[in-house]
């Protein structure tokens, strides 16, 4: 089984609106990806904050799960938001390097080019984030297929 992720820009308000939503990428400005989950973000959080992956792994504890649908929501730390707002070209392609590298994403087969496109879409996801206020959430559905 598989996971159907989304993270969308979205406002605290509105966390339980992104958990019960069926397709948040619909309603809030975001990106779909499939098999981006917790340890994914948290290698990406401690690669990007320079945080041990424990210390990182505690600022991921689901913000809202919705029992109807299955689908959990964590919000990604401002810090992580920040950084990735910040960083150009040069800088997101060093850091798909790095987590091409890294045992979350090697060992599930992803390519550098596909881990490069992911952070480019969520560096621009996180410019938007923080040119309006907003936080970025990561609602995470299981597949069935």
């Amino acid at each position: 089984m598989g996971i159907l992720t989304n993270i969308v820009a979205a406002e605290d308000d509105e966390i339980e609106a992104v958990g019960e939503s069926l397709r948040p990428v619909d309603e809030w400005s975001g990106i779909e990806k499939r098999d981006i989950d917790t340890g994914k973000i948290v290698t990406l959080h401690a690669l990007l904050t320079g945080d041990i992956f424990d210390d990182a792994a505690a600022c991921y504890e689901p913000v809202y799960v919705s029992e109807a649908e299955g689908a959990v929501v964590l919000r990604l730390a401002d810090e992580v938001t920040m950084r990735l707002a910040e960083l150009d070209e040069e800088a997101l392609a060093a850091v798909a390097a790095e987590l091409t590298a890294t045992e979350e994403f090697e060992d599930a087969g992803w390519e550098e080019e596909a881990i490069a496109d992911m952070l480019d879409e969520l560096a621009e996801l996180a410019r938007l984030a923080e040119s309006q206020g907003q936080a970025l959430l990561v609602w995470m559905h299981p597949l069935r297929t």
